[in-house]
C-alpha cells in the first residue's frame, strides 16, 4: 500500500511542478495580430472523432505547404501564429476521402476561425444514379489498433464470439476456440475495455457465451503501451458490445435458431439527463452432437503412418495404447449485465456495472480400446458447471481549465467458479468405478488510479498505479465406489486442496508527443509480483517474487496519399493462470493423465514491429513485419513413463524466436467489396524436455477472405473463408483448421431477418494432431458434424443518442487457458481439468 501511494504522490508532484514551471503547459506566446484556424474531424456516419489525421495549410489557390498538424485523440486540431490572409485547408486520413476547405479568411477584425465539426466520408461508398449512400468500412486501421465493425457483417448473425474473431485480420481461432494473434496465443481479451474473470481459466468457453449479435466491434492492439498491464505479450483484443449508455429509451431483441446452435438476447437502455441505465441478457444452447475420436500411441518415435484410423488396422508395430469412441456433448448458458452512470456535473462522474454469467456443459463418452494387448471399455459421464461475476465502479474527475486533464479512480471485484465432475466406469486392465470432482474458485480484487496531464497543444503525460490481488483455490476430490454399501467413498490419498495467491503491484508513466509531424509514444511500466502456494504435497508449498521493468516505444508518421508508417517496440510478461498451474490430476483417461504445474515461471517477450499502410489503385493495403523473442516459453509437454502411460503438463521449455509478416487488402468495385490477406510466421524454438535438448523449426501461415454484395439498400449478402495451417510446439504440431460460410440479411424499418450457412457441402470435419517424444509417437483424430444453417431475427425499438462509458480497469496480466470443454484434453476427448 505504501508503495502504491508513493508512486502516485511522486507522479502528481512531478505534474504539479511541471505545470508551475511551464505555466500550465501552453499559453498564447505570439503577438495579438496573429490568428489561428481550428476544428474537429468526425466520421460522417458514426459521428466518432478521427484522431491523427493530417491537416495541411496552404495559401489560398497555392500548393506550397506553410503549416501542418495531426489531429489529437479527440479529433481536434489547431494551427496558430498565422498571418492575416486567405488560406486553404487540406484534410487526409487512411480509409477516408480527402477533403479540402478553401477561401478561409483571417482578418484583423476576426483573426480566429473555428471550422467546427468537419465530417469525413469513408472510401467505402456506393454511388447511385440519383443519390450517394455512405457506409462505414467493415475493417478500419487506426494508428494504435485494427478495428473490425462486427455489427455491419450479416454472415455472423446467429453465431458466437469465436465466429466474429475469425474474421478479424491478424487473428485466428481454432476448432476449440483458442485465439491466436500472429500465431501466438499469448493474448489478453477485454470486454468494453475492462477485464472479466471469465477469461481467468478458459478463453474458449468464455467466448462461446457471447452471441455475435451483441458485439458491436473488435479492436486489436498489437503494441500496447505502458498504461496497459504488462501481459498479453502478443497483444490485446478488446470486444466492444452494443450495450451503451444513451439519452432516451430504446432496446433490441435478437433470436437465432439453427441446427447446431440457437440463442436469444435482448437489452434495454434508459437515459435521462445526467443519469443512464442499461440492462441486458442472453441465453444460448448448443444442440447435442456426436463426435468420433481416434487415438494411437506407439513406442517407436520414428514409426511412419498416414493417419490414426488406418494405422489401427495392423500396419503399425509396437502399439502401446489405442482407442476409438463416440462423445456426445451439449451446452447451455446465460449472461446478464446491468450498468448505470451519473454525471454530478460537467467535471465529476461515476459509472458502475455488474455482470453475472454461467453455463453447463455435458460430455458423455463411450470408448473401446487396447492397452498393450489387453482390451478395455470406458464410459465417462462429465457434468461441468461454470459461473462468475464482475463488478466495476469508476470515478472520473475532469478539470475546469482543461477538459483533457483527467483523474480516474477505479475498483473491480471479479469471481469465477468452476465445478467439474466425471463419473467413470471402466472394465479391462484398470477396472474401476469412481467419481472425480474438481472445484476451482478464482477471486480478483483490483484497485487503480490513472492521471492524464496535457502538455502544450498536442502532447500529454499519463501516469498511474494499480494493484491486483488474486486468490485461487483448487479443491480436488476422488471417490471410489463401494459395492458393499453402494456408495462412493472418498480416496484421501489422491484428494488434494491447493491454495494459490498471486499479487501484482504496478506503476507506469507514458508520454505522447508530436515532433515535426511525427507522433511519438514512449513509456515505462514497473510490475512487482508476489506468489505463494499451499498444498498437501511438499512441491506445492512455495513462495516466489520478481520485479519487471517493461519499456515501450512507438513512432508513426502520416504521409501524403493516405499512407502511414509506424515502428514500435515493447517488452511484455506472461504469467500463468489457473488453467496452467492447477495441480488437479485428471485421470479420466488412465493412459493420458493431465496435471497442471504450480511452479511455472512467467514468459518474457520482446517485440519489434514495422507497419505500413497505403492506398494503391483503389486498394487499401495494411501490412506489417515483426520479430518476437520469448524466453521461458510455456508449452504443454507430453512424457511417457515405464508403464506406457503419458503425463501431460506444462513446463517452461525454453525460448522461441519468431519472425512474421501479415498483409490485408480491401477493394470496392461497384456493389462488391472484397477483402483478403494472410499471415506468415516462423516457429524457431529450443528447449529442454526430460533432460534432453529439443528443437523445432517450422513455418506456419493463415489465409482469409471475406466480402459483401449490396444487392439493394436493404438487402445484403456476406461471405467469408478462413484457413489456419498447423501450429507447432517443440514436440509436434496441432491440427489445421478451415471454415467458410455465407449470410444474407434483409433490413426493414425497425427489424431485420437473415440466414446463415456454414460449410454447406461438408457434413463432417476431421482434425488431426501428431506429437513425438524421445520414446513414443502419438496421433489422434477428432471428427464432428460441421454443416450448419441458422435463421436470425432482430427487432429494435426506441430512439436514442449513444454516450458510451467504459471502465478504466484492464487486467491483462495472465496467460489464459486454452481449449474447450473446461480444461486440458488429449486425443480430442475434451477431458478437462479445472
Amino acid at each position: 500500500m505504501k508503495f502504491k501511494l508513493l508512486l502516485l504522490s511522486i507522479s502528481l508532484l512531478i505534474c504539479q511542478s511541471l505545470s508551475a514551471q511551464w505555466g500550465g503547459f501552453g499559453g498564447n506566446k505570439g503577438p495579438k495580430i496573429k490568428g489561428k484556424i481550428s476544428g474537429q474531424l468526425i466520421d460522417s456516419l458514426s459521428n466518432e472523432v478521427i484522431p491523427y489525421a493530417t491537416i495541411v495549410l496552404t495559401k489560398s489557390g497555392k500548393t506550397k505547404e506553410i503549416n501542418g498538424v495531426l489531429t489529437e485523440d479527440d479529433g481536434k486540431f489547431k494551427m496558430s501564429e498565422l498571418k492575416m490572409g486567405k488560406y486553404d485547408v487540406s484534410i487526409s486520413f487512411l480509409g477516408y476521402n480527402e477533403k479540402k476547405l478553401t477561401e478561409i479568411e483571417l482578418t484583423g477584425k476576426k483573426p480566429d476561425v473555428d471550422l467546427g465539426k468537419i465530417p469525413l466520408t469513408s472510401t467505402d461508398y456506393l454511388l447511385g444514379e440519383i443519390e450517394v449512400k455512405e457506409k462505414r468500412a467493415l475493417i478500419e486501421n487506426k494508428v494504435d489498433k485494427i478495428v473490425f465493425n462486427a455489427e455491419d457483417d450479416s454472415s455472423i448473425a446467429g453465431g458466437d464470439a469465436t465466429d466474429v474473431l475469425r474474421k478479424v485480420p491478424t487473428l485466428s481461432v481454432d476448432l476449440e476456440g483458442n485465439v491466436s494473434l500472429r500465431g501466438s496465443q499469448q493474448v489478453r481479451i477485454l470486454i468494453n475495455g475492462k477485464p472479466s474473470g471469465m477469461f481467468s481459466t478458459n478463453v474458449a468457453d468464455a467466448l462461446k457465451m457471447f452471441p455475435a449479435d451483441q458485439i458491436k466491434k473488435v479492436e486489436v492492439i498489437t503494441s500496447p503501451g505502458a498504461k496497459y498491464d504488462g501481459e498479453g505479450s502478443a497483444g490485446i483484443i478488446n470486444i466492444i458490445t452494443k450495450k451503451e449508455n444513451i439519452e432516451g429509451i430504446a432496446g433490441s431483441i435478437n433470436a437465432s435458431i439453427g441446427n447446431r446452435q440457437s440463442n436469444a438476447n435482448g437489452n434495454l437502455n434508459i437515459g435521462r439527463g445526467r443519469f443512464g441505465f442499461t440492462a441486458g441478457g442472453s441465453m444460448y444452447y448448443s444442440h447435442p452432437i456426436d463426435s468420433e475420436n481416434c487415438f494411437l500411441r506407439t513406442g517407436n518415435p520414428t514409426q511412419n503412418f498416414s493417419d490414426c484410423i488406418s494405422s489401427q488396422s495392423g500396419t503399425v508395430d509396437d502399439i502401446l495404447y489405442s482407442f476409438n469412441g463416440v462423445t456426445n456433448s451439449s451446452r447451455l448458458g446465460f449472461n446478464t449485465t446491468a450498468s448505470a452512470f451519473y454525471d454530478f456535473n460537467a467535471y465529476n462522474a461515476i459509472n458502475t456495472s455488474f455482470s453475472y454469467r454461467g453455463f453447463g456443459a455435458d460430455q458423455n463418452s463411450d470408448i473401446l480400446g487396447a492397452y498393450f494387448t489387453e482390451s478395455f471399455n470406458r464410459l465417462n459421464v462429465g457434468d461441468n458447471l461454470f459461473s462468475g461475476y464482475d463488478w466495476n465502479t469508476d470515478y472520473t474527475r475532469k478539470f475546469e481549465n482543461n477538459d483533457k486533464q483527467e483523474l480516474t479512480m477505479a475498483v473491480q471485484v471479479s469471481g469465477n467458479i468452476q465445478n467439474q465432475e466425471n463419473t467413470i466406469e471402466e472394465s479391462g486392465p484398470f477396472t474401476r468405478n469412481e467419481l472425480q470432482n474438481n472445484d476451482g474458485d478464482n477471486l480478483e480484487i483490483t484497485g487503480q488510479i490513472d492521471y492524464v496531464h496535457p502538455i502544450g497543444k498536442s502532447n500529454k503525460l499519463e501516469v498511474g498505479i494499480k494493484s491486483v490481488i488474486r486468490n485461487i483455490d483448487s479443491d480436488s476430490d476422488f471417490f471410489n465406489f463401494d459395492s458393499a454399501t453402494s456408495q462412493y467413498v472418498q480416496d484421501d490419498v489422491r484428494s488434494n486442496v491447493f491454495l494459490y495467491d498471486q499479487n501484482v503491484y504496478s506503476g507506469y508513466a507514458s508520454y505522447n508527443f508530436f515532433f515535426k509531424k511525427f507522433n511519438f509514444v514512449t513509456g515505462l511500466r514497473y510490475e512487482r509480483t508476489d506468489i505463494q502456494g499451499q498444498g498437501v504435497l511438499e512441491s506445492q508449498n512455495f513462495t516466489d517474487d520478481y520485479d519487471n521493468f517493461l519499456p515501450n516505444f512507438a513512432v508513426s508518421k502520416t504521409l501524403k496519399g493516405f499512407r502511414t508508417i509506424k515502428f514500435a517496440y515493447s517488452q511484455r510478461i506472461q504469467r500463468p493462470s489457473l488453467f496452467f498451474i492447477n495441480p488437479f490430476r485428471n485421470t479420466a483417461d488412465f493412459a493420458n493423465v493431465a496435471v497442471g504445474n504450480p511452479t511455472l515461471q512467467p514468459e518474457l517477450t520482446s517485440q519489434y514491429e514495422i507497419s505500413y499502410n497505403t492506398n494503391i489503385l483503389g486498394f487499401t493495403i495494411f501490412s506489417s513485419f515483426y520479430h518476437r523473442r520469448t524466453t521461458e516459453i510455456i508449452e504443454q509437454v507430453v512424457t511417457q513413463n515405464d508403464a506406457g502411460i503419458n503425463i501431460q503438463t506444462f513446463n517452461n521449455v525454453g525460448r522461441n524466436n519468431s519472425f512474421g509478416t501479415n498483409i490485408f487488402l480491401s477493394k470496392s468495385i461497384g456493389i462488391f467489396t472484397l477483402r483478403g490477406g494472410g499471415d506468415v510466421y516462423t516457429y524457431d524454438a529450443t528447449g529442454i524436455i526430460q533432460g534432453q535438448e529439443v528443437s523445432n523449426e517450422a513455418i506456419s501461415y493463415r489465409l482469409f477472405t471475406n466480402g459483401e454484395v449490396s444487392i439493394s439498400g436493404t438487402l445484403k449478402a456476406d461471405f467469408f473463408g478462413f484457413f489456419q495451417a498447423p501450429r507447432f510446439t517443440l514436440q509436434g504440431e496441432t491440427a489445421s483448421f478451415s471454415i467458410y460460410g455465407i449470410g444474407f440479411r434483409k433490413d426493414f424499418k425497425n427489424s431485420s431477418i437473415g440466414i446463415r450457412l456454414i460449410e454447406p457441402f461438408n457434413e463432417f470435419k476431421n482434425f488431426d494432431s501428431d506429437i513425438t517424444g524421445s520414446d513414443f509417437r502419438q496421433v489422434s483424430r477428432f471428427q464432428l458434424p460441421f454443416r450448419s444453417v441458422g435463421i436470425n431475427f432482430r427487432y429494435k425499438f426506441g430512439k436514442v443518442d449513444f454516450k458510451q462509458r467504459r471502465s478504466k480497469i484492464r487486467n491483462t496480466d495472465q496467460k489464459q487457458g486454452e481449449g474447450g470443454g473446461g480444461g486440458q484434453g488429449q486425443g480430442g476427448q475434451g477431458q478437462g481439468q479445472g
